[in-house]
């Protein structure tokens, strides 16, 4: 008997075709499993699936290959923007982005994301911001907000957030945005952008981490923190609406703007202006 084939013209969800059928690994309620499908699904979408190598270094994400079925390479703590560099030199014409949590970027490689964002390398980073070190043990990173518990802070943490993202804009980078794995459209949205912009584009991905930072902290089970990214994340429009005194009130509050925070797309990428020099040299300029 022939197979029929069954088409569903209302479809409104599936699976990307990019994400495996290996169980994760994650701890219950974890983001990572939302990042990875809209990921997927952006990369599926715009035909990028044969031409793109995603970098994940040491972390929560080490095991990202299992469940994104594209060319990984797995980098040292910190160290994927280094490689990806290097993976850009070698495959210009291909997508290369990096997959990095708060405590591996924001610490660990803060030197490779400012001389990246410095040289306008044509790189998307996604980076998963849930305020701790989740894979090895729950201690403080830089984002984590300041009055908050830690393994390495068993009362409180005494320094205030660091802002990635102002800093990899003072650097150089050309696309920054942010949003929510509970504002899905939107983060889905800033994605996209970011791999199709021409240069050096970061993403900042805020996140639930449950068990790690969540229990520490006393926020509750998944949905309690879901909630609270639906209640802190503020639209950019309705951010740049604000006089000083309101966003000033909304910052201390812990509320933030989401959505693409600056774009600028008049600066030469870095592949780009390399290959120029190239050129000059082979007609002896």
């Amino acid at each position: 008997m022939a197979e029929v084939e069954i088409k569903n013209e209302n479809l409104v969800y599936a699976k990307p075709k990019l994400i495996t059928d290996n169980v994760m690994h994650y701890c219950p309620g974890c983001s990572h499993g939302t990042v990875h499908k809209l990921i997927a699904e952006v990369i599926e979408e715009m035909g990028f699936a044969e031409k793109t190598v995603g970098v994940s270094p040491v972390g929560c994400s080490v095991f990202a290959y299992n469940y994104i079925d594209i060319d990984w390479i797995e980098a040292a703590h910190g160290r994927a923007l280094a490689v990806a560099t290097a993976v850009k030199r070698l495959y210009p014409g291909n997508l290369v982005f990096t997959y990095q949590g708060d405590g591996d970027l924001a610490s660990i490689g803060t030197a490779e994301i400012v001389h990246a964002a410095h040289r306008g390398e044509h790189i998307c980073t996604i980076f998963v911001n849930n305020a701790i070190y989740g894979m090895t043990g729950g201690q403080y990173s830089p984002m984590t907000p300041i009055h908050s518990k830690a393994t390495t802070a068993p009362y409180y943490t005494v320094e205030p957030s660091f802002n990635l993202l102002d800093l990899a804009k003072a650097a150089g980078a050309t696309y920054v945005a942010r949003a929510t794995t509970y504002h899905v459209p939107v983060l889905v949205d800033v994605i996209a952008k970011g791999i199709a912009h021409k240069g050096f584009s970061i993403i900042e991905a805020v996140s639930a981490c449950p068990i790690s930072f969540g229990r520490q902290n006393k926020m509750g089970g998944p949905a309690q923190m879901m909630a609270w990214q639906r209640d802190h994340g503020v639209m950019k429009a309705i951010w740049d609406r604000m006089d000083e005194e309101k966003k000033a009130e909304a910052i201390a509050a812990g509320k933030f703007p989401i959505g693409v925070l600056y774009e600028n797309n008049d600066v030469m990428e870095y592949t780009k202006a390399y290959d120029q020099i190239i050129q000059r040299a082979q007609e002896g300029k």
